[in-house]
């Protein structure tokens, strides 16, 4: 048995085929049936005729209902002129069916499918993810973000030989900004892992092992609170990293990769800039009083994107008691992370005046929104422990970082890199209002799984192993 996808049809004309999919919409002019059969690929339309069937097929045609799920043998037609459906790529041909087996009935969806309307509310969405993602729409969005991640892959494996690593996703609790998902240790009572905010110091250390050019799809997890442009719990960006180059390498490199993928990807897109500016810090703060302006000439115009670079950060903000580092000491906070190098020619203001020093850092700015960040990193250890002292660390804080400091000891290669944020990314160059809208399954604005219905209690033999309490 050979599947033909609905895509396929109309360069088969003539041909026998076998086709699978769920039942899209059904309609029953009395001596001919019509079903709309959906798969991945598209819709194509289905002919019942009683007389062209044999007798289970018959009385399997007057049952069908909508979502179920269809084995359809038959053969490819070419549509009359006043039949094309010019709205359907398979539009120009239907299928004379000549079997019809059922493979699974379906219940009434609790929302409708196919509605373009998309009138359902979002928690009921979530809760039916697996009816949600049957959308057109929403299958288009994941194949754009599949399509797109094949890209970023190909391109830096083929053009620029980088080689993909996985870091690990159980690693250690650092302060490096944001609040960590802890996992308990079941053989080490009392301690945990924590789920990575980011590969940072993974990364810095396949340079330091000599990996010059690493990437991947990486998975990051964030305990924060849900906000409009974040996924909360967990999301996916591009990582990568190089060593022996200069800020001007990185953003190069990236806006090459960038403009290529989005004229392939995305060609009804145009850019505001070719290349892109690169915009000084301060100078954006004076004018448009934001880090991340939207440089469009027409901001109502969703395929227009104004790609954009913001260098010369300072190094540090002051701290501040809502800072996530108000606790090392009232000191500096790093503007982006602690890792991040200083200019060379402010080297001397660290000791002078911190608040003057500029930085290595880079963010990448498109239509209002930041869609990545990165710099050039610190690699000699003295520097690196100076940093520590103007945030404030003490000693058994700085003490978390040790096996970075050790391993800098080792022979460092200056190297920098960045990261940018796949549902972002992908939410703006399909004009989604929702990153929830590029996700496969996405946590709710209160950071529950409705699906799945987690968070969840677990039993108290599970956290007796794990040597946990949970107090009231």
């Amino acid at each position: 048995m050979l599947r033909t996808l609905s895509e396929e049809t109309p360069s088969k004309i003539g041909e026998s085929v076998v086709l699978f999919g769920w039942v899209n919409a059904r309609r029953n002019l009395g001596k001919i049936v019509f079903l709309d059969l959906r798969d991945r690929w598209g819709i194509t339309q289905i002919v019942g005729v009683p007389a062209e069937l044999d007798p289970d097929s018959q009385a399997t045609l007057e049952k069908i209902r909508p979502e179920w799920v269809l084995k359809v043998e038959g053969i490819v037609q070419q549509r009359g002129a006043k039949q094309i459906n010019p709205n359907l790529p398979t539009g120009t041909v239907e299928i004379l069916a000549k079997k019809i087996e059922v493979l699974s009935e379906a219940l009434t969806p609790p929302f409708e499918i196919d509605s373009e309307e998309r009138q359902a509310n979002e928690e009921l969405r979530l809760k039916y993810r697996y009816l949600d993602l049957r959308h057109a729409r929403m299958t288009h969005n994941l194949e754009t973000r599949h399509q797109m991640i094949h890209f970023l892959r190909n391109y830096l494996t083929e053009k620029e030989k980088f080689i993909e690593v996985q870091t690990p996703i159980l690693t250690k609790s650092t302060p490096e900004g944001a609040r960590d998902y802890l996992v308990p240790s079941r053989v080490h009572p009392g301690k945990f892992f924590a789920l990575p905010q980011s590969p940072q110091q993974y990364k810095q250390l396949l340079m330091v092992a000599g990996m010059d050019r690493y990437y991947q799809i990486a998975p990051c997890f964030r305990d924060e609170d849900a906000r409009a442009d974040r996924s909360p719990g967990e999301f996916y960006q591009l990582d990568l990293e190089m060593s022996f180059i200069t800020q001007d390498d990185i953003l190069n490199l990236v806006e090459k990769m960038f403009t290529e993928m989005v004229k392939k990807l995305f060609p009804e897109k145009r850019f505001t800039f070719e290349p892109w500016p690169r915009l000084d810090y301060q100078e954006v703060m004076q004018k448009y009083h934001s880090d991340k302006p939207d440089l469009r000439k027409n901001k109502e115009d969703k395929n227009e994107l104004a790609f954009a670079w913001v260098v010369n950060f300072p190094l540090f903000m002051p701290q501040t008691k809502e800072d996530f580092f108000h606790y090392a000491g009232e000191k500096w906070a790093p503007s982006h992370h602690m890792f991040t190098a200083p200019k060379e020619e402010d080297l001397p203001l660290l000791d002078k005046d911190p608040g003057k020093v500029r930085s290595y850092q880079h963010d990448l700015v498109l239509n209002g929104f930041e869609v990545g960040g990165g710099s050039v990193r610190i690699h000699q250890p003295e520097i690196q422990e100076k940093i520590f002292d103007l945030i404030g660390f003490t000693k058994k804080q700085k003490q978390q970082f040790a096996h970075l400091l050790e391993a800098f000891r080792y022979g460092v290669p200056p190297h920098g890199g960045i990261a940018s944020g796949i549902d972002r990314l992908i939410s703006i160059l399909l004009g989604e209002y929702s990153l929830k809208e590029v996700i496969a399954f996405p946590l709710n604005t209160d950071v529950r799984d409705p699906l799945m219905g987690s968070p969840s209690e677990v039993t108290e033999e599970q956290l007796k192993e794990l040597h946990i309490r949970v107090m009231e």
